[in-house]
């Protein structure tokens, strides 16, 4: 078993953290909320250090899971980033979300320290995180996925090298704009179907039998109709991954004409008050604006 740091407890690393624990690991742990880092102490073990560097004091495997690029900047390579004392050999996995750019800085930093670094992005939200279910797409080189895979293992059922470093933040875009577009017509369609008087219930459980079959159908579908949202993946989240794709978006090429669209009415269903909402609340939006013109 390794030794291992985890920087960042929050909804998604707090679980992460946990079943690296379960699994055997030597992990110690930092977080900007000292509450919540004595917190995970206390329910898991362990240990925890004051800063990310005192965190990562002799790890193996240094884990993140912070919320953008700028807190990833801050923890790696800030005053009290622990990129000043990463082992030669180590390995820097991050779970972050983030831009292809910073993932490659990363690289290049790690390797002129002697070390590694993979962009690792997660799929599967806060339930994937608790039930150890998550899918990680890697980015970075074959030798360092070797050192880190078996460790990611302990809270993914799937873990895949996409390609060279940026790779892995590549594909979460990849993952992003899919969702995007499928979400609404979800919710579209959730909303169609209740107008139009259709036992729900029922109807789901013929097209979820086709093509029409989704993730998002088979766990949200309830949920959308009761209009509960307090929970998953939030509004600003997925806002500041769209805001990611964009970028990228700019920089190759790439026409998200959905995306942007898509982007537009998790603002509006920001404007009433679900900026913490789950993703699938663009279905409230649709029973706002139609509630409006009745």
């Amino acid at each position: 078993m390794s030794k291992v740091a985890w920087i960042g407890l929050g909804v998604m690393g707090y679980p992460m953290a946990g079943h690296l624990k379960s699994s055997g690991h030597d992990v110690t742990v930092f977080n900007r909320t000292r509450e919540k880092t004595e917190k995970w102490v206390a329910e898991h073990g362990g240990s925890f250090g004051t800063t990310p560097a005192e965190a990562a004091e002799g790890a193996d495997i240094v884990f993140t899971c912070v919320g953008n690029d700028d807190d990833l900047r801050a923890v790696t390579l800030g005053p009290d980033g622990f990129y000043q004392c990463l082992k030669p050999g180590a390995v820097h996995v991050d779970h972050t979300t983030a831009s292809a750019e910073i993932a490659r800085a990363l690289y290049e930093a790690a390797k002129s320290r002697g070390a590694g670094a993979l962009d690792a992005p997660v799929s599967g939200g806060q339930a994937g995180a608790e039930n150890g279910k998550l899918t990680v797409m890697v980015g970075g080189d074959e030798s360092d996925f070797a050192k880190a895979q078996t460790a990611i293992a302990s809270f993914a059922h799937a873990v895949t090298l996409i390609g060279p470093s940026g790779a892995g933040q590549l594909t979460k875009m990849v993952n992003q704009i899919c969702i995007a577009g499928l979400i609404q017509g979800l919710a579209e369609a959730l909303n169609f179907g209740m107008r139009a008087g259709l036992d729900m219930e029922k109807v789901i459980a013929t097209i979820s039998k086709g093509a029409a079959q989704s993730w998002q159908m088979e766990n949200r579908w309830k949920t959308m109709i009761a209009g509960e949202f307090e929970f998953g993946f939030a509004v600003d989240w997925v806002r500041k991954d769209f805001g990611i794709c964009f970028d990228e978006a700019r920089r190759n090429g790439a026409s998200l004409p959905v995306t942007a669209l898509v982007d537009q009415f998790y603002a509006d269903v920001q404007e009433m008050g679900g900026r913490r909402w789950d993703t699938s609340s663009l279905i409230a939006r649709l029973n706002r604006d139609e509630s409006k013109s009745s």
